[in-house]
C-alpha cells in the first residue's frame, strides 16, 4: 500500500498540473501569426485562443475580442475547448475524492483499504483528465502544422505554436503523473480475513463419544 509521502506528490503534482490546464484554457495564445513570408517585420502580432483572439500592436497595446458565435467556430476548436472543460472539471473532482482517500487526512472513515481504494479513484480520475488535456492540446497542434503546411492556406493566415499550448502539454504531463502516483495506492489484499491469536490452540466443543 503506498505511503503517505507518495500520495502527497501524487496529489501536488496533480494540483500543479490542473493549474496549468486552467491558465493554458484562457490564455488567449494558443496560436500566434507566422513570420514565414516575405513580410518579416509588422507592426501587428495576432493571437488565436479557445474563447477570444487578440492584437498586440508594436506600440505595447493590446486589443482582444471575444468569439461572437460559437457556431460559426471551427470544430476542431469547440472540440478542444470541449476537452479542455472536461479536463478542468474531472480535476475539481479528482481532488476531492483523493482528499477523502489520502491517509494524511481523516475523511473517508478510519479503514485503511477503503481510503486506499478512495485515493486510487481519484488518481484514476486524474489520468482520465489529464488524457482529455493532452488530446485536445495534441489534436489543436496537429491542425496548426496542417494549416502551416497546406499550400492552401495563404502565407498571412499561417499560425505558430503559441505559450499556452506547450503550458496545456505540461499540464497534462503533470496531471497524468500525479494521478499515476495516486493511482499506486491500490489496497493491499491482506487484513480480510479473520485473525486468531497465535500461541493458543482453539478449544473445540466435546463430542459425545468421549462421554461412552
Amino acid at each position: 500500500m503506498a505511503n503517505s509521502g507518495l500520495q502527497l506528490l501524487g496529489f501536488a503534482l496533480a494540483l500543479l498540473g490542473w493549474i496549468a490546464t486552467l491558465v493554458a484554457t484562457i490564455m488567449p495564445q494558443w496560436q500566434m501569426s507566422s513570420y514565414a513570408g516575405d513580410n518579416i517585420i509588422t507592426a501587428v502580432a495576432i493571437y488565436q485562443g479557445l474563447w477570444m483572439t487578440c492584437a498586440w500592436q508594436s506600440t505595447g497595446q493590446i486589443q482582444c475580442k471575444v468569439y461572437d458565435s460559437v457556431l460559426n467556430l471551427p470544430g476542431s476548436l469547440q472540440a478542444t475547448r470541449a476537452l479542455m472543460v472536461v479536463s478542468i472539471v474531472l480535476g475539481v473532482v479528482g481532488m476531492g475524492i483523493a482528499t477523502m482517500g489520502m491517509k494524511c487526512t481523516r475523511c473517508g472513515g478510519d479503514n485503511k483499504v477503503t481510503k486506499a481504494r478512495i485515493a486510487m479513484t481519484g488518481g484514476i480520475v486524474f489520468l482520465v483528465g489529464g488524457l482529455a488535456s493532452l488530446v485536445a492540446c495534441s489534436w489543436y497542434g496537429h491542425q496548426i502544422v496542417t494549416d502551416f503546411y497546406s499550400p492552401l492556406v495563404p502565407v498571412n493566415s499561417k499560425y505558430e505554436f503559441g505559450a499556452a499550448i506547450f503550458i496545456g502539454w505540461a499540464g497534462a504531463a503533470l496531471v497524468i503523473l500525479g494521478g499515476s502516483l495516486l493511482s499506486c495506492s491500490c489496497p493491499g489484499k491482506t487484513g480480510y480475513g479473520r485473525q486468531y491469536p497465535q500461541g493458543k490452540p482453539i478449544s473445540k466443543p466435546p463430542s459425545n463419544r468421549e462421554y461412552v
